[in-house]
Order: C-alpha cells, then structure tokens, then sequence
C-alpha cells in the first residue's frame, strides 16, 4: 500500500504542482503584454487562461498533501525533521499562491494592475516556485532519515 501512496503522491505533485509552477510564471510576462497592448484580445485570452489555470490546479494541489500524509504514515515517519519542514514549506507556498500570487493575477486579469502588479507578481511566483523546488529536494533527499537516500 506504500508504493501505491507514494506513486499517487508523486503524480499528483507533478500533476497539479507542475502546471501551476509553470502557469504562474508564465502569467507576469503575458500581463506585461496584455497591458502594453489592451487592444490585443489574444493577450487578454492568454493572461485570463493562465489565470484560470492557476486557479484549477492549484484546487487539484489539495491531493499532494492528502496523499502524502498518507503515505508519511504508513512509512512511519511522521515526526521525520525533513518532513516537518517539508510540510511548513508546503504550508508557506499554498499560503504564497492563496493570498500573493492569485489575487494579483485576478487584479490584472480584471484590468485593474498596472506593470508594478506584475513585478510584484513575477517575485512572488518566484518565491512560489522556490518554496516548492526546496519541498522536492527535501522529498528526494530526506536528511537525516534512515528509510533511504
């Protein structure tokens, strides 16, 4: 039953994590482009696309955590130092996404951002991405851990 949790907890963070990941940091060069051309209906497409991209999948994320409780417990190493941090990183980038990066998109989205919004949005993407290239190397690694790597 591990393998399988773990396998779904994988999948599901490439799933639903990549596409955010990449999304996100994709939306602040589109706005920038949706700004300096309002007339561009392709680029407003594009930036309100991204944007709901961004929102689905970060819904569909829900399961990396789920599935890795699970598979957390049924390995036995729930007070693992690595995974405790691990879950606190995981913590601060949903809290990154929730309450940085997607309410500034939906500002642009509407129209109401100026290039300042997608400078801001383009650091807080980065911190969204680097909180998460930290869980995955924490996951691959695992210091201190006596169940592998």
């Amino acid at each position: 039953m591990t393998k399988f949790l773990l396998a779904v907890h994988v999948l599901a963070a490439i799933v639903a994590v990549g596409p955010v990941t990449v999304a996100a940091s994709m939306f602040p060069p589109a706005a920038r482009k949706a700004l300096a051309a309002p007339e561009d209906a392709g680029a407003a497409g594009t930036v309100r696309l991204l944007h709901r991209i961004c929102q689905v999948y970060a819904a569909v994320g829900i399961a990396v955590p789920v599935f890795g409780f699970a598979t957390a417990g049924a390995m036995g190493v729930m007070g693992d130092p690595w995974l405790i941090a691990s879950i606190v990183l995981t913590v601060l980038a949903a809290g990154v996404l929730l309450v940085l990066v997607l309410p500034r998109q939906e500002v642009l989205v509407e129209g109401r951002g100026a290039r300042e919004t997608t400078v801001q949005l383009a650091m807080f993407t980065g911190m969204f991405n680097l909180l998460w290239a930290t869980v995955t190397v924490l996951m691959i690694v695992r210091p201190g851990s006596t169940t592998g790597a």
